[in-house]
């Protein structure tokens, strides 16, 4: 199976603030979210985390991957380039990379942690999935997305706190772009 994922922030105590996550305290919610994503995912399915996996941890980066089931594929977000200096990469990931172009079944898919107006193959079917806005739904580009069905939000906030495939990625952005409230754990 292949799934997509983003925005962690493990480590990251102010983030159950900023974007109201339904955790106490930042020692459940990376135990949590490492739950979710093994009770999702099996060692030989396929991840692509596309960015800020750790952010303002005080644990070292493999603390946390160690744990992850999956053949790893970062695609680097806004947050991931401090923790990555301390990482060996090549031990923990298949690639890492700033911009991605796979093939998930004849599906056609840009990654890229920041949203885009346009990639290859948009205007011929082709995704895009992307993170860095978590929950936000306000302000221009919320707006924009919010009318584009080839952008995907794979920040956990919108998917459960887990992985999750194409297919489940297409019904959370339908219920995270038409309601109020992002997908419940």
């Amino acid at each position: 199976m292949i799934y997509y994922t983003a925005d962690q922030h493990f480590g990251h105590s102010n983030i159950i603030y900023l974007c109201k996550r339904p955790f106490k305290d930042i020692s459940i919610m990376d135990e949590s979210l490492i739950m979710n994503w093994n009770n999702t995912v099996t060692s030989e399915d396929i991840v692509y985390i596309l960015g800020d996996l750790i952010f303002r941890s005080n644990k070292h980066a493999a603390y946390y991957i160690e744990k992850l089931n999956g053949l790893k594929h970062l695609i680097l977000g806004n947050h991931d380039h401090r923790w990555i200096k301390n990482c060996n990469l090549s031990k923990y990931f298949t690639s890492v990379s700033d911009y991605l172009q796979i093939k998930d079944g004849e599906t056609h898919i840009a990654l890229c942690h920041y949203p885009m107006l346009s990639w290859s193959g948009a205007a011929r079917g082709s995704l895009h999935v992307h993170a860095h806005i978590h929950n936000i739904r306000e302000g221009l580009v919320f707006e924009t997305l919010k009318k584009m069905d080839n952008a995907l939000n794979a920040g956990v906030e919108v998917n459960g706190y887990k992985p999750v495939t194409l297919e489940e990625l297409i019904t959370n952005n339908v219920k995270f772009k038409e309601s109020d409230n992002s997908v419940s754990l």
